[in-house]
């Protein structure tokens, strides 16, 4: 059996982990048209990345597959704080109050960063590098003392960091500062893998990566104008799905802390966030659906909700968690998406 399977009838329990289901590895009417689902896995950026794409050829998809692959490597190359040699972890490095010159790409990605940080208020931050360590979310998690968490908030946030987009160039403020990729990676990666499958043109995918999903196109089983069925999990239990989305061309990213307690920091108290819920985000691009999935469950139900109550361009599902019971609210944006609407 592939590691990968299409979803075709059944749910995809989806959150921190999306399980692809399917029914069979290559659907009738997939013989018909002559095309191929093709199952590729690698790990990548500490995490697994997995693909299903419908493809003419099998030689085609598998020549899609490790361009998607190359993509998220050479990202890794630059985003990595895990190693190194990578591109961020050198400027996290750099002594303070040295001008670090980044490349196009980095320098791309994080005006963006910036754009974001600035825009939710704060609640997405990836200068939360000395709070990841001082609750030890890398490793064993601990409760720090006071003292410690002020001095790693008093050295945390993008406030520690000087950035000229135009030239390109940024400044280290603060010895203890450093940016934390967590929050925005896997988005960056699957921008990049929806640009490699649109290239190589793949019009059906579904793709997995750490729990972020990717819907390209439409099930090989749905009617052409389709897509690609996920199912949101309970906040509590990440393999019970409580609601079902239908995704074409979209990104899907959910975050809560079920997967691990106290690994979402509010970086704005240096504190981990309380396990209310979560917050499930569909957007055309994948960065933007990583970043404010993040940001809106930090916010917390009512700030997001209003934060998020005028966007068009954004659809975003709150479950929250009330006397062992889930309750669902959502915004405009985020209707056409909603299988069932209750």
């Amino acid at each position: 059996m592939s590691l990968i399977r299409i979803c075709l009838r059944m749910t995809i329990p989806f959150i921190a982990l999306l399980a692809l289901v399917a029914t069979q590895d290559r659907p009738p009417n997939l013989r018909d048209s002559g095309s191929v689902v093709v199952h590729r896995a690698a790990w990548v950026m500490g995490t697994e990345l997995r693909l299903a794409l419908v493809a003419q050829d099998e030689r085609r998809g598998q020549e899609a597959a490790e361009a998607a692959f190359a993509a998220v490597r050479q990202l890794d190359d630059i985003l990595s704080t895990w190693r190194d040699d990578t591109e961020l972890q050198r400027l996290n490095r750099a002594p303070p109050g040295e001008v670090v010159r980044v490349s196009p790409a980095l320098g791309a990605l994080l005006s963006q960063v910036w754009r974001w940080w600035r825009e939710t208020g704060g609640t997405f931050d990836p200068g939360v590098g000395p709070l990841v360590d001082v609750w030890g979310v890398r490793g064993t998690l601990r409760q720090p003392t006071e003292d410690e968490l002020a001095r790693a908030l008093g050295n945390s946030g993008l406030r520690q960091f000087e950035f000229d987009p135009t030239r390109r160039n940024i400044v280290r403020r603060s010895a203890g500062a450093w940016l934390d990729s967590g929050g925005f990676g896997k988005g960056a990666a699957l921008r990049s893998v929806q640009a490699v499958l649109r290239a190589s043109g793949i019009h059906a995918a579904l793709v997995d990566f750490g729990g972020q999903g990717l819907a390209v196109g439409s099930s090989p089983e749905a009617p052409p104008s389709g897509g690609w069925t996920i199912g949101v999990a309970h906040p509590a239990e990440r393999l019970v799905p409580v609601r079902e989305l239908v995704i074409r061309d979209r990104s899907v990213s959910t975050s809560g802390q079920s997967e691990r307690p106290g690994h979402v920091l509010d970086p704005r108290s240096g504190r981990p966030v309380p396990a209310w819920g979560s917050v499930t985000v569909v957007a055309q691009d994948p960065l933007v659906a990583d970043i404010l999935s993040t940001a809106l469950f930090v916010m917390g139900l009512d700030d997001g909700l209003r934060w998020v109550s005028g966007r068009n361009d954004v659809g975003a599902l709150f479950l929250i968690l009330r006397d062992g019971r889930v309750e669902a609210r959502w915004n405009q944006a985020m209707e056409p998406f909603l299988k069932e609407k209750r």
